[in-house]
């Protein structure tokens, strides 16, 4: 989180520092479900997991009420390996509200 720059912008339970707000709370393992049956939702993800990939890889796909488009860069794609990606999505998808957060890989 704190190399690809999340927590310049997110607030991330569990990471240091990461109170960022300028973009969501990044609490997907609570956020996603809903999000997914979000009228305004344009992706094509079916899973909380597919979802916070997809929210990481193209971010315009549901754009967060409150928050503006093109906010989050698009180009995590090229700017992040494939596992740095699986790890951010792992934590991620454990996040839980009113839990303690994840251990971090």
């Amino acid at each position: 989180f704190t190399k690809a720059a999340c927590i310049a912008c997110h607030t991330i339970p569990g990471i240091p520092d990461a109170e960022g707000k300028v973009g969501p709370l990044l609490e997907e393992g609570t956020n996603a479900p809903k999000r997914l049956k979000d009228g305004n939702y344009k992706g094509h993800a079916s899973s909380v997991r597919e979802y916070i990939t997809e929210s990481i890889l193209d971010p315009s796909a549901y754009v967060v009420k409150d928050f503006p488009d093109n906010q989050m860069p698009k180009d995590f794609g090229q700017k992040l390996s494939a596992g740095a990606v699986n790890k951010i999505v792992n934590y991620l998808s454990q996040l839980k509200a009113g839990q303690p957060p994840p251990a971090i890989e």
